[in-house]
């Protein structure tokens, strides 16, 4: 299913309590920044990244659907 950059920044504030994890997952869906690009501007690792990007989504479309 497809959801509009609204719909989703508006799922973003509503379900995702940690403002870091919001930045990052927004970050990453509305604006496409890379995992690599993401770590280096947030002072993480691609992989701690990654698990932030997985577990908010995971969240987040669970609660869309």
């Amino acid at each position: 299913m497809e959801y509009s950059n609204s719909q989703i920044l508006k799922a973003i504030g509503e379900y995702l309590h940690s403002d870091r994890d919001r930045s990052i997952l927004a970050r990453r869906l509305i604006d496409g920044i890379t995992y690599e690009r993401l770590a280096e501007e947030f002072d993480l690792s691609v992989r701690q990244i990654k698990n932030i990007v997985y577990r908010n989504e995971d969240i987040l479309f669970r609660k869309l659907h």
